[in-house]
């Protein structure tokens, strides 16, 4: 198992990646967007060439603080839970993050996640309550 971050140079080990990990199909002109862009960043486990786990987010920039980063989105395939692989990809984004000069990172999950609560709560995280609001589907993305 290793665990990295990827780059640029990755988009072929996305855009081949084994159904299951994400919730949807890969987009590959998404996929290359994200991996292009210095305000996004993603790390992940491999084993045998293929995506296990994933953590991926975005770097939030400020007029008046340094950057921050949202973490979008934490995953491991059922075959692999229960493993610490989130947990590992999870730690290698923040260390990441943290290195490029983020200064405060923070994420949200749904009240009855019980996973990713136990994983973030493991983390040493803050726990905060807020509400959040969307618009134009913005939770239904596909």
């Amino acid at each position: 198992m290793q665990v990295r971050i990827l780059g640029a140079q990755d988009i072929a080990l996305l855009e081949n990646v084994t159904p299951g990990l994400f919730d949807h199909a890969l987009r590959p002109d998404q996929a290359r967007a994200f991996l292009m862009s210095p305000l996004q960043a993603m790390a992940v486990a491999t084993e045998a060439g293929d995506l296990v786990s994933f953590a991926s987010g975005t770097v939030l920039l400020h007029p008046d603080k340094r950057p921050g980063f949202f973490v979008n989105e934490v995953g491991t395939r059922e075959s692999h839970r229960r493993r610490g692989l989130g947990r590992a990809v999870t730690e290698a984004l923040f260390a990441h993050v943290r290195a490029i000069g983020c200064a405060g990172i923070w994420l949200g999950t749904e009240p009855d996640n019980t996973a990713a609560l136990a994983l973030y709560r493991s983390l040493g995280g803050d726990e905060q309550r807020f509400v959040g609001f969307g618009w134009d589907g913005a939770f239904d993305l596909e």
